[in-house]
């Protein structure tokens, strides 16, 4: 299990959370981590350094850069 850098809550990363002993690979047939399914142009604050936001926080911050 993953952990949210921004809340704190456990989530599965399809990327991040491969079975013990294996990497993800990308190779067809690993299910895509559920984030591929977001808009791939959202900045998320801190990606890379600061690791994965869990489904409700990256929707968030989808929703609030989206906001008039």
């Amino acid at each position: 299990m993953s952990t949210c850098e921004r809340c704190g809550a456990e989530f599965h990363c399809a990327m991040a959370d491969a079975p013990p002993g294996q990497k993800p690979t990308g190779a067809p047939g690993e299910t895509p981590c559920w984030c591929t399914f977001e808009p791939p142009s959202v900045p998320v604050p801190g990606a890379g350094e600061a690791g994965c936001w869990c489904p409700a926080c990256l929707r968030a911050h989808i929703a609030a850069l989206k906001a008039p």
